[in-house]
């Protein structure tokens, strides 16, 4: 049987609620994969702007997903009160979030089948035409202002409703840094820059070393960016989803790669 990751300890630091199919690929392909979450997704304190927002759905043209959990969140709410105007109009940041709104009954469904990120569904035909329309924008607290400041530039109004919260989770780093000294972690993947910044957080200053010098394995142009500013030695940029972080593991760790090869993934 061939496992390509055999003997390759890998961090994965997804949620703990979304970290199990990565897990289970790793493990598929012969690694050890180390659940360390480094997000932890909870409602919103005050549910009383999604559930008002919940009723005015036949208000608006356009529903905009910014993430899978954008999805979990806000459609177990809005099933639980109704179903979606027909007339209303789905788009998603990514494929994943795509995924997650088939999960849940939603088959057309706008998005971006090259890049996955607000850019990309920015150039997609659908919202570069939204003069005059109403758009609601379901993300986390804090989420990133572009896509609703380029749709109002666009002519359409806009409204957020956030439907869940991002905290650092608080979690015993012993043994992770015991894993550390004793080489038992060989890569980590991250998939958001705020994730990295509470994984640099965690481990705190007796981590750094060891953490900056283990390949690093990001998603998101803007995730190497913000491992580059933090004195990360080797960041390897994939494509997006589980799909793409297994694609650079399998790359970067296959059998016949020399050292010269593995250094020119390096971003």
């Amino acid at each position: 049987m061939n496992h390509p990751l055999a003997g390759i300890h890998v961090l994965v630091t997804r949620p703990a609620h979304q970290a199990r199919a990565l897990a289970d690929r790793i493990q598929a392909a012969g690694g050890d994969p180390i659940l360390f979450p480094v997000l932890e997704i909870l409602d919103m304190a005050n549910q009383r702007p999604l559930l008002d927002l919940t009723e005015r759905l036949d208000e608006f043209d356009l529903a905009v997903f910014v993430s899978p959990n954008a999805v979990r969140k806000a459609m177990n709410r809005i099933r639980e009160r109704r179903t979606l105007p027909s007339r209303l109009k789905i788009a998603a940041v990514g494929q994943g979030t795509a995924r997650e709104l088939r999960n849940f009954g939603v088959n057309e469904v706008i998005a971006p089948t090259i890049r996955f990120d607000s850019e990309a569904l920015l150039d997609t035909l659908e919202l570069t035409q939204v003069e005059g329309k109403h758009v609601v924008i379901f993300r986390g607290d804090g989420g990133r202002e572009l896509l609703g400041e380029t749709l109002l530039e666009r002519g359409a109004s806009v409204e957020y409703v956030e439907c869940y919260r991002r905290i650092k989770p608080n979690s015993d780093v012993a043994p992770l840094l015991l894993a550390w000294t004793t080489g038992r972690i060989n890569a980590i993947t991250i998939t958001s820059s705020e994730g990295l910044r509470n994984l640099c957080d965690m481990v705190g200053e007796a981590g750094q070393a060891p953490l900056k010098k283990t390949p690093l394995f990001a998603s998101h142009e803007r995730i190497v960016q913000a491992a580059r500013k933090l004195g990360f030695g080797q960041v390897i940029l994939t494509p997006a989803g589980d799909d793409g972080l297994m694609e650079g593991l399998l790359h970067y760790f296959r059998p016949e790669a020399s050292g010269e090869n593995r250094v020119s993934t390096k971003i």
